[in-house]
């Protein structure tokens, strides 16, 4: 699996650091929709699913957390600790989300809006694809 890691320009100076995020430039598709996940329980993990068209890039603007990205070739973690930078989640790519400290807050840019039937949320469905 390709290294998916985007990393974005951090400005600094003493009134603090500043990064600029924008379609088809550092984030490579049109942003249709953006959330965020925070407060998440010890011990807790989200995602477990793919998309079947949907890309969507991870940033822990807060704390960290890792991520689990599975291609059906191949499974990797990656630990987001930087709000300077991004994970692309291409669509087809199991996802799960663990370990997230207790300060994290999850930002996702997403490239489309929601559509439930662009969801996989069967790990053996995932497979057969």
């Amino acid at each position: 699996m390709k290294n998916n890691l985007l990393n974005f320009i951090d400005i600094n100076d003493e009134r603090g650091s500043l990064v600029s995020l924008e379609a088809f430039k550092n984030i490579p598709f049109e942003i249709k929709r953006v959330y965020y996940i925070y407060n998440t329980k010890a011990d807790t993990a989200r995602g477990f699913h793919a998309h079947k068209d949907l890309k969507q890039v991870l940033i822990c603007v807060n704390g960290s957390c890792d991520v689990l990205l599975n291609d059906r070739r191949e499974k990797i973690t990656i630990h987001l600790n930087k709000p300077s930078q991004g994970l692309l989640v291409d669509k087809m790519i199991w996802h799960e989300m663990h370990n997230f400290s207790p300060d994290c807050i999850l930002m996702v840019l997403a490239s489309d809006y929601y559509d439930e039937q662009d969801y996989i949320r069967e790990y053996e469905e995932f497979l057969e694809r």
